[in-house]
């Protein structure tokens, strides 16, 4: 059955002001999954007005009060958690494992940003002038555009409003136009059963073909004061520039070409283990999902061949079914490029040691190709896609610097059995972050999560998230009638 959703504005469902509607898509059979309202800038501009008028109730609710909508949240969405499996099998090809950890993670999400509602906003500063009171004091900003990805609809829509609500500010989120229901109004829904007020999330729906339009009417809003977006790095950079344009602060998270660095001390089946999840994990459709594995020579061919036997093992196919590892990429289009980009890198002399081969609609093999060069349009640009290349290092030093040779900078793996080697590894690695003896792909809601070039800047989670969506004042209270030179 086609499910049918309108815009949540001012807690209502109400749809587009002109009637429009789009059709969201399963990935997996090409059939109309969803018709969702089709907002344009006038639709905009109401859900802006609606958490304009929410801000000043929402900031001023007690820490208590907030805090019991968050965890209830928490709980409400695990309890959901059959449902949410479904939505993302059919809406963007999720499989079961990924799913049931969109709903985990997004749990945790919403109870660290309850756990941030009682964190300390502001201190105690020292000061010349006697007997006054001077503090440094964070408050919410009021209005948050919120952007968020159809990859991980569930983590990242939540995250992308956790924060920004808790400390008090308000939230008009755009979903992708490849997942409006799971990273947009099925969070809406599950926080309004919590007992969110009206109008303190506000999620506005748009055709593909509407999106660049949506979101400069919602940036250039003069009532929205912050802006995040995670997704690619070239949609990043319109988001970016649009947000200076206007002289607000914007926190981006982007595209990856994340390395994992096999030293020649590291325990080889584990190693393989720990780089088929970080390439394959979601189809390789994750930000910090592992494009280059960058194994030194004296152990590339062992690792190379038990890996291409790892892989060819996986199951394809529907992601309904909870037996599938692989489901499909989200659109046919995607599944073509990663073909493109591996047949290219074939022809130009790569060795194909898994997978290959044409696409069949959204779904592509699992692959993965040796003898990678620099010149291959692989070698350079994010993959995106469940394919990964193996390259031969001679020692930790060219490790590195081939690790360190791309523009991008989010997140790095290093897998050795002496941790004191690999933490000095990882120091060098110029990425947000890094880990030792694990791979490329982790997160946690409570940490620094984000990368440096052009993988983004700013940081969600813990006190830099409660930093990013709130402004830094100063006050002075004095403790006597000042005196004055005239």
């Amino acid at each position: 059955m086609t499910i049918k959703r309108d815009l949540v504005i001012g807690g209502e469902d109400v749809p587009a002001l002109d009637g429009r509607t789009t059709e969201d898509l399963n990935p997996y059979t090409g059939e109309v999954h969803a018709i969702v309202a089709a907002a344009g800038p006038a639709d905009v501009t109401r859900a802006v007005d609606a958490a304009q008028r929410a801000f000043p109730a929402w900031s001023a609710t007690s820490p208590a009060a907030r805090r019991r909508i968050f965890l209830k949240a928490a709980d409400i969405l695990e309890a959901r958690t059959a449902e949410a499996v479904a939505v993302m099998a059919e809406e963007v090809g999720g499989v079961a494992g990924w799913a049931m950890f969109n709903v985990g993670l997004a749990a945790g999400i919403l109870r660290d940003a309850a756990a941030a509602i009682g964190q300390p906003l502001g201190e105690v500063l020292s000061t010349e002038t006697e007997g006054q009171l001077s503090l440094a004091l964070r408050e919410p900003v009021g209005v948050v555009a919120a952007f968020a990805p159809w990859n991980a609809p569930l983590i990242l829509g939540t995250r992308s409003l956790a924060v920004p609500l808790a400390v008090g500010n308000t939230v008009v989120l755009k979903p992708s136009e490849d997942a409006p229901i799971a990273c947009g109004l099925f969070i809406a829904d599950v926080l309004r059963e919590a007992g969110l007020p009206a109008g303190v999330l506000n999620v506005v729906t748009n055709a593909p073909a509407d999106a660049a339009e949506v979101a400069r009417a919602l940036i250039s809003d003069k009532r929205v004061r912050v802006v995040n977006f995670t997704g690619s790095t070239r949609v990043g950079r319109i988001i970016g520039t649009t947000a200076a344009e206007h002289i607000k602060p914007a926190v981006l998270e982007l595209g990856g070409k994340n390395a994992l660095l096999v030293l020649d001390d590291a325990d080889i089946d584990y190693a393989v283990d720990a780089a088929a999840f970080a390439a394959f994990h979601n189809a390789g459709q994750i930000c910090m999902s592992a494009d280059r594995l960058l194994v030194h020579r004296a152990v590339v061919e062992e690792f190379t061949e038990k890996l291409a036997a790892k892989v060819a093992s996986l199951p394809h196919g529907d992601p309904a079914d909870p037996g599938t590892v692989i489901g499909p990429l989200i659109t046919a289009g995607a599944a073509r490029r990663v073909s493109e980009l591996v047949a290219e890198a074939v022809a130009a002399g790569a060795s194909l040691r898994a997978g290959g081969g044409e696409a069949d609609g959204s779904r592509y093999r699992a692959t993965v190709l040796a003898d990678v060069t620099p010149e291959m349009r692989i070698f350079t640009e994010e993959i995106f896609g469940p394919a990964v290349t193996v390259t031969t290092v001679d020692d930790d030093e060219q490790a590195i610097a081939i690790a360190n040779n791309t523009d991008y900078g989010l997140t790095a793996g290093v897998i050795t059995e002496d941790t004191r080697r690999g933490l000095a590894v990882a120091r060098r690695l110029r990425t947000g972050i890094a880990h030792v003896n694990n791979q490329t792909v982790d997160d946690e809601p409570q940490v620094p999560f984000g990368g440096v070039k052009s993988s983004g800047y700013g940081r969600f989670g813990g006190r830099w998230g409660v930093e990013a969506f709130t402004d830094t004042r100063w006050v002075t209270v004095a403790g006597q009638h000042n005196g004055f030179p005239f």
